[in-house]
């Protein structure tokens, strides 16, 4: 299930990207890596260390000093950086922090329909009540999901649905994500 592949993908907070930045041509070396992406030495290695774990990247054989590695895309990489590309053009330039967080991107591929709260975690199941409650209300701030409260139920529910820039995100990841790590 690809819901699998993006919580292990956007579990390091610069793999996606890194792999947008790889996918728009960026020299595969630190340097220009860090520059596109923004991202600190410490965090830019530990996301790097992981795309190369899950074989998204790999280092580039005969190039760059061995203390200055230089990073390409594996095969299944390539794809994954196409679709990351997609998904930070569709988050606009605002969200492009919000799309760094460890659980955007998966809750919104649950939320192509209109889910309560149990819905979305049942399709999560590795994601606590606390971060899944902290990522909505993010989302809602950044007007990414909304939140419907049903009062005519007892107790009211909430039914939370993707909306604007969050439900091109779900839809793009939806179609887009179909490469198995």
């Amino acid at each position: 299930m690809y819901i699998d592949l993006l919580v292990n993908i956007t579990s390091r907070a610069w793999a996606l990207p890194i792999l947008a930045s790889l996918h728009e041509k960026v020299p595969g070396r630190q340097a220009a890596l860090l520059s596109a992406t923004g991202a600190g030495r410490a965090a830019f290695g530990a996301s790097m260390q992981h795309l190369i774990e899950i074989g998204l990247v790999e280092r580039n054989p005969g190039h760059g000093h061995p203390l200055r590695p230089e990073f390409r895309l594996t095969q299944l990489g390539m794809s994954a950086a196409a679709t990351a590309h997609k998904l930070y053009r569709a988050a606009g330039t605002e969200g492009h922090d919000l799309m760094r967080r460890s659980w955007t991107l998966p809750i919104l591929t649950t939320l192509d329909t209109a889910c309560h709260f149990n819905e979305v975690k049942r399709k999560l199941p590795k994601i606590t009540d606390r971060a899944l409650s902290q990522s909505l209300k993010l989302m809602e701030g950044q007007q990414w999901v909304q939140r419907r409260v049903i009062s005519a139920k007892r107790p009211p529910q909430s039914v939370y649905s993707a909306i604007n820039a969050g439900a091109l995100i779900s839809q793009t990841a939806g179609a887009e994500i179909s490469f198995t790590v």
